[in-house]
This record gives structure tokens, C-alpha cells and sequence, in this order.
């Protein structure tokens, strides 16, 4: 006779954030233009010319987490970890915020799959990228295993891309 696993299933449903389309249709309008301009890999130019177009995504959609993270990937990408600390930081905040209102106490899984997951996910890929270049070790340490534990999958993508 089979036995039922009572345990399976316990613990924390997934958090899945809500779309907002209007953002994510004006961050891919962003990054194209900014892309169509780049004069290096980074899509920024040298002094992070084209950051104006995703900057002002994220001044029009401030609680939008992906604004924040690319913000912070291409000022990382430039060389500048305390601004992509700074940006990450904003972005990881305020999807903690959207995440809270969700449903979501503090443990559980953010799943990478659900899209709108993403902008959280990579802000806190970024904090814990950018403070380990700043020095600081711990909160990068924290980061790696509170995005380890929301998101295996996330995890995985994000850290075989640096």
C-alpha cells in the first residue's frame, strides 16, 4: 500500500507579481532606442548616454523592478557598482513592496518563470552583485541565498551570465 505524503506541498505558495504591460511595453521601447544609439556593448555609450530613455521609464513607473535592474546592469556594466548599488537597491525595495502586497510573508518562492517576477529577481541579482564590488561581502552573501532560495531557476540564469 502506498503511503500519501502529507508533507508534500507544505509550505509557502509561489508569489507571482501582477503584469503591469503599460511598464513593460515602455522599458522594451527604452532599451530599443537606447540600443538603436549604443556606441559600445553595453548599449550605454561611454558616460551612460541612453540611460535618459530607462531613467524615464523608471521616473513614470517608479514601483516597475525591471526599470531598476536594467538601470543597475548598465551602470555596473560602465563600472560604476555604487550607482548599480543605488539602483538595485530602489529596485529591490520596491518589488519587497509589490511582493508583500501579493501575498507573499517573508519566505517562498518567487518563481523566474512567471515574467513579471523578473525585475525583483535580477534587482536583487544586482544588490548582491554590486555590494560585493563595494565591499560588502555579507549583504552579497544574503543576497545570493535569499535569490537562491526565492528562485533556483533564477539563480542559475542570472549567475551564468556574469
Amino acid at each position: 500500500m502506498e503511503r500519501e505524503n502529507l508533507f508534500a506541498g507544505a509550505g509557502p505558495a509561489a508569489t507571482r507579481l501582477p503584469e503591469d504591460a503599460e511598464a513593460a511595453g515602455a522599458l522594451e521601447a527604452a532599451a530599443d532606442a537606447t540600443s538603436a544609439g549604443a556606441t559600445d556593448a553595453t548599449g550605454a555609450g561611454a558616460t551612460g548616454v541612453g540611460d535618459a530613455e530607462i531613467k524615464g521609464v523608471a521616473g513614470r513607473f517608479p514601483a516597475y523592478s525591471a526599470a531598476w535592474a536594467a538601470l543597475a546592469e548598465r551602470a555596473y556594466d560602465r563600472g560604476d557598482p555604487v550607482t548599480a548599488y543605488a539602483y538595485a537597491r530602489t529596485g529591490y525595495h520596491r518589488g519587497l513592496d509589490q511582493l508583500r502586497r501579493a501575498g507573499w510573508r517573508g519566505t517562498g518562492p518567487v518563481p523566474w518563470e512567471h515574467a513579471p517576477n523578473r525585475g525583483f529577481l535580477r534587482s536583487l541579482h544586482m544588490l548582491g552583485k554590486a555590494a560585493e564590488a563595494i565591499g560588502e561581502h555579507d549583504e552579497a552573501v544574503r543576497c545570493a541565498e535569499f535569490l537562491s532560495d526565492s528562485s533556483p531557476t533564477a539563480a542559475a540564469e542570472l549567475d551564468s551570465l556574469d
